[in-house]
């Protein structure tokens, strides 16, 4: 009885879940962690939407990134909940938990792409990078790669989102169930598909920019044949590529695993720490940005110091 989710259901009751110590310490650690993700994307997402001089094409992307890493920071106590005990929220309630947390993974990869193919066009096409990437545009992007994560995510749980709770075996379970042929299909368009073009797009952004980045050593190349403000927009783009580089290998790194586990349906402790991984994520892009973006710092300081408060605070120098 005591080990019974609901005792008074007896039989139709789930048993709660049993974990060991390590995997009860990584998800209490997850718990931990998704408060500085909150906090730290909510610091990303009030800078770059505040400062007008941060308006740029590539910050919207990583405003874009922030507000997905946000919302997963927020999931997290819910996706601890799910792990360590029993399910005790209503089916719909499940049922819209996995809907949005498919949104949110489906829109962070989309925003991975637009971040990847951001750095193509710069690095590899970088005289018509501000025609053809514009804010305009890249609003355009955004939006779509947020409307096609909640279509796809909604085609792929329409009957979990239908009929509620229809695959759970007993009270107090949270099941999101997909067909296995939609699986499948699954697996190529949100993960494998996306990693490709990613890992692909990078590839050739870093053979690139390693040979620019040779050229501008050379002195007749940087200094003599190009102005100096060519060679300073091209040392920009390549901190730049960068930078999100390392925020795309990170996401790599992060994504990878979790989803191997997945696909090969390994349980334990090898699915707890995927799914960690995959959860610290989002708290570990700002930290890069407060590595290698200035603007970020200095941010940082004009909100905690509550200039930001001040008339005519957006329009102050960030860069």
């Amino acid at each position: 009885m005591e080990d019974l989710c609901f005792p008074q259901l007896l039989n139709a009751s789930c048993r709660k879940p049993k974990i060991n110590q390590s995997k009860a310490v990584l998800l209490y650690l997850l718990l931990f962690i998704s408060v500085f993700t909150v906090f730290l994307n909510l610091i990303v997402i009030i800078s770059v939407s505040h400062f007008r001089q941060l308006h740029t094409p590539t910050n919207l992307i990583i405003l874009s990134l922030a507000v997905s890493d946000f919302l997963l920071g927020l999931l997290t106590p819910l996706k601890v909940n799910k792990q360590i005990t029993c399910w005790f929220f209503s089916d719909l309630v499940c049922s819209l938990y996995g809907y949005v947390s498919s949104i949110i993974l489906a829109a962070s990869l989309g925003n991975m792409i637009l971040i990847s193919v951001d750095r193509y066009v710069a690095i590899c096409d970088p005289l018509h990078y501000p025609t053809r990437v514009t804010v305009r545009r890249v609003q355009m992007c955004v939006c779509m790669c947020w409307t096609c994560s909640i279509v796809y995510s909604g085609l792929m749980l329409k009957d979990n989102l239908v009929q509620p709770g229809q695959y759970k075996s007993c009270y107090g379970q949270c099941v999101i169930v997909i067909d296995d042929n939609l699986g499948v299909f699954d697996s190529v368009v949100s993960s494998i598909g996306p990693i490709t073009v990613i890992i692909i797009l990078y590839m050739r952004v870093f053979l690139t920019a390693v040979s620019q980045a040779r050229a501008m050593r050379s002195h007749i190349a940087a200094f003599t044949l190009q102005p100096s403000g060519t060679v300073t927009t091209k040392k920009s783009q390549l901190k730049a590529a960068r930078t999100l580089g390392v925020v795309v290998v990170v996401f790599l790194m992060c994504f990878c695993p979790y989803f191997f586990i997945s696909f090969t349906s390994a349980g334990g402790l090898s699915a707890t720490f995927g799914l960690f991984l995959l959860y610290t994520n989002p708290c570990l892009n700002p930290v890069i940005y407060a590595f290698f973006y200035p603007w970020f710092k200095k941010s940082i300081r004009l909100i905690f110091s509550l200039q930001i408060l001040q008339a005519g605070s957006c329009e102050t120098n960030m860069l």
